[in-house]
């Protein structure tokens, strides 16, 4: 087996070492607009065939053919909303040829679909049919802080979208000014993929290869633009400020390009504590500072004329205070969270020969997190009544992580293909002291008055731990393409991890079927395997309580506050975490079923039915639990959570999703309703069951899944140089547990339900976020030379509307560009209620005792040159 894992990686990864013969000729296409701007992901095809799917143009609108036959060709050339494009008699040399193909926005709908037939177009499972785009005009109308962006865009992908930055996954968005286009993309059961998933979310970074250019942006929000929280006794200080500055350009112009960007947020917003003490009700709001500082700079390089290479380093710092605290959790319950980030990146792409195109990513990640408690002292945990004492986190843990990447595509007649692998590794080392001082648990405020806490546990021995983790993924992938209307895909995925063991084979399966002549109404199907892989500090954090290292000491019914001393107190042998001796991977089996229509006015509907069914899903039994005799299996050993793979998991949902766009009004809207229905059988590996003798009574609605979720986004012109953008986020509640808040069946965890209450039966309240953006954008200055990123330029009527490299703004070719903008988050100032209680003796029983944000404000400017 070794030797074939090694022949496979020296096959994918030698591609590099191929090369054209002296005599042949290389034919470099640039797809621009009328402005001279680069397209991506424009398709460019050679008659006769150099390549018969065609190749898309890369992030510097470039597509490279090698290996070609000195003489004549023809260059097809097509976008979507753009016209197609014919240059005939192209004569080819030996050696370097060049050409740019100049595109004409595209004044009718119907004239995007001349060329290639729209069966293949809507068949093609790389191509655009298969995937939402938001260009530069959309993305300008997204959150301008990165996280709250991508937030944003998590929410529009839904339910388990996995997002990479120019295929790396980790790391932090780019500023909005660096990226050229989004892709949402539907081909979930492509080899390569390793997560299941609605979608996956692809963002693409602009080149900058032609002139320099940047941008600089501020945003401000403070308590005066923010509203009260429904559960703050008086509304609460905040202060929000945000900065960035990024600029890119080229070194050495169509060769090398340097692009720069620091960002930072100085922040306090507040947090509300809702909780009921001895003495009473209380209430009061908590200020918790963020402070952040980001700085990224991407290098860029063409080796050959169908070579490139990229670099990009990223250092990312953010400091929080009062982490912890809020709802139940007082304010000695605080603590201080520093993180440390750097990235670095490296990647490779290019064609090799006249069918195979190979792109190399790799990765390198070092992460550092400390701890710093407000208070040492024991922890009080009075169930759904208030939280006082220590945070019990202390300490830091690192983490250094490589992960490299490569897939060769080969094009071969009707055959698409795909082979790659994927290997991440890590070492990673912990020194968190977490619940060292120990945790005093009461059942109610009863309880707390009358000096009766359930448990007290500690964490004792030695917390310093260091693992390695490694996991690989082989895969292959098919498309094949039968007829002009008919695709069919079959792949492949070989998954192995180091702290499971085990080589996992993933078949995946599917088709895209367009049955009439139009290409408007497509089909499809599939269905494939998945394997989830152990998360490493899940893993770290069982083998820090192995016994070993540390040991679980817990005490029945201690006294209070010195657990040792009162009449009932019973001190348990040392407990411990183990993982099961057969733990296995857990695994999705996953169909889906699909159909797309585009309607008249080029709307496009896309309804999905989804089927997902999870085996050897990782929970945690107390193996050493009490009999009904009272008496442990092991006497001699307290509690003993044993990690399995023994739990299962159903998800079934109906996903609808329309869009529709208008590029000569730049008009653009798109909208997902998913209706859906999940079950599962434990929340987290460590999560114990009611009763660990009955773990089928453990069945029932995961945690925090809404049935109904409905996310929509907008954006459209307004009058005199404004702008308007809008989103708007529904969901159905939320189920939570129930429990009494006791520890009847002696297993020293009080998560005991009501008879004849089930797992994650009681219900929250629906949730409505309504976001909007208005923005005002000016040009001005003398003319700026052509744009060197991807910015699309639309048409109104007969004049051309060039954007720059601010979408919103109407540039008219100037050289700069300024937009003022205020959002509102929230804008209704909706109550979404959050943290419902669920423990019967709970004066809050049934209540929810937090909510999310209330309406926020944020004012703010770019400016672009």
């Amino acid at each position: 087996m070794n030797t074939l894992v090694a022949l496979w990686l020296v096959l994918l990864f030698s591609g590099g070492a191929l090369a054209q013969g002296p005599h042949d000729a290389v034919l470099r296409v640039t797809v621009v607009d009328p402005s001279g701007a680069v397209i991506v992901g424009a398709r460019v095809t050679l008659t006769p065939a150099a390549d018969a799917v065609g190749i898309e143009t890369g992030a510097r609108g470039d597509a490279t053919f090698t290996a070609l036959e000195p003489g004549r060709v023809t260059i097809h050339v097509e976008s979507p909303g753009f016209e197609p494009s014919d240059v005939r008699d192209v004569r080819l040399r030996a050696g370097e040829n060049r050409r740019e193909v100049k595109l004409k926005i595209a004044r009718f709908a119907e004239t995007v679909q001349v060329g290639r037939d729209p069966r293949e177009r809507a068949t093609d499972p790389r191509g655009n049919a298969f995937a939402t785009v938001l260009d530069q005009a959309q993305i300008d109308e997204l959150p301008d802080d990165p996280d709250e962006m991508e937030q944003a865009l998590r929410e529009m992908g839904g339910p388990g979208s996995v997002l990479r930055v120019n295929g790396f996954r980790g790391g932090r968005l780019p500023p909005k000014g660096q990226i050229q286009q989004i892709r949402f993309r539907r081909n979930m059961f492509a080899a390569d993929a390793h997560e299941p998933g609605f979608v996956s979310i692809d963002v693409t970074t602009k080149p900058g290869i032609d002139t320099w250019r940047g941008s600089t942006n501020v945003g401000f929000r403070d308590a005066a633009l923010t509203a009260r929280n429904v559960f703050a006794p008086v509304k609460g200080d905040e202060r929000h400020e945000r900065y960035g500055f990024s600029v890119s350009g080229p070194l050495w112009k169509q060769h090398t390009s340097l692009a720069l960007s620091v960002d930072g947020v100085d922040a306090f917003d507040t947090k509300t504590i809702v909780a009921a003490l001895p003495s009473g009700y209380f209430a009061d709001s908590i200020r918790k500072p963020n402070d952040a500082l980001n700085v990224t700079a991407r290098f860029e390089h063409m080796l050959t004329p169908s070579q490139m290479f990229r670099a990009e380093l990223q250092r990312n710092r953010t400091t929080n205070e009062n982490l912890g605290v809020g709802d139940f959790d007082l304010i000695e319950r605080g603590y201080r969270q520093v993180r440390t980030e750097q990235v670095l990146r490296a990647f490779n792409a290019g064609a090799i020969g006249k069918t195979m195109y190979n792109e190399l990513r790799l990765q390198w990640r070092a992460e550092e997190v400390a701890f710093t408690p407000t208070s040492t002292a024991p922890a009080v945990l009075v169930l759904n009544a208030f939280d006082a004492g220590g945070a019990q986190l202390a300490g830091s843990r690192r983490s250094n992580t490589v992960s490299i990447t490569n897939d060769l595509d080969i094009a071969a007649g009707r055959h698409a293909i795909r082979a790659g692998a994927q290997l991440d590794a890590g070492g990673y080392r912990t020194g968190e002291r977490r619940n060292t001082a120990g945790t005093f648990t009461f059942a109610s405020l009863e309880a707390y008055a009358a000096g009766q806490p359930t448990t007290f546990t500690r964490n004792t021995g030695n917390p310093e731990v260091e693992i390695a983790q490694a996991q690989l993924g082989l895969y292959v992938q098919d498309d094949i393409r039968v007829r002009k209307d008919l695709t069919l895909s079959a792949g492949l995925r070989q998954e192995y991890q180091s702290n499971i063991g085990g080589f996992h084979l993933a078949p995946r399966a599917g088709l895209a079927w367009s049955p009439f002549r139009s290409g408007r109404t497509t089909i499809r199907g599939g269905g494939g395997v998945f394997f989830d892989w152990f998360d490493a500090q899940a893993y770290e954090q069982g083998v820090q309580l192995d016994g070993a290292h540390q040991q679980i000491e817990t005490i029945l019914q201690p006294g209070y506050p010195d657990a040792a001393l009162g009449g009932r107190a019973v001190a348990l042998p040392a407990g411990r975490v183990q993982f099961a001796p057969n733990l296995a991977q857990p695994t999705l089996a996953e169909a889906i079923a699909a159909i797309e229509q585009t309607l008249p006015g080029d709307i496009r509907v896309n309804t999905m039915f989804m089927r997902r069914r999870g085996t050897h899903q990782l929970r945690g039994v107390d193996i050493n639990a009490p009999l009904a005799t009272g008496v442990r299996p092991d006497p001699a050993a307290g509690t003993i959570t044993q990690i399995e793979s023994t739990a299962r998991t159903e998800l079934d949902a109906i996903s609808i999703n329309l869009n529709y766009a208008r590029p000569q009004r730049r008009l653009f809207v798109a909208a997902n309703y998913t209706f859906g229905r999940s079950i599962d059988e434990a929340d987290s590996p460590f999560s114990l069951p009611a009763d660990n003798y009955n773990l089928a009574a453990e069945r029932g609605p995961s945690l925090g899944f809404s049935r109904h979720r409905f996310m929509s986004m907008a954006n459209l012109p307004l009058a005199r140089r404004f702008r308007l953008g809008a989103s708007l986020r529904i969901q159905s509640a939320a189920p939570y547990n129930i429990t009494t808040g006791r520890d009847d069946n002696g297993d020293t965890v009080s998560n005991d339900r009501p008879a004849g209450v089930t797992r994650n039966t009681g219900l929250g309240r629906a949730q409505i976020d309504l976001g909007l953006r208005l923005s005002w954008g000016l040009a001005f200055g003398g003319a700026a030379p052509p744009p060197a990123g991807p910015q699309v330029r639309l048409v109104r009527g007969d004049n051309t509307d060039p954007l720059g490299s601010m979408g919103g703004v109407d540039s008219a070719g100037k050289r700069y560009a300024i937009e003022l903008y205020t959002q509102a988050y929230n804008a209704l100032n909706h109550f979404n209620a959050l943290n419902f209680s669920g423990v019967v003796g709970s004066p809050f029983f049934g209540q929810a005792t937090s909510a999310a944000p209330p309406r926020r404000v944020e004012v703010g400017a770019r400016l672009g040159f």
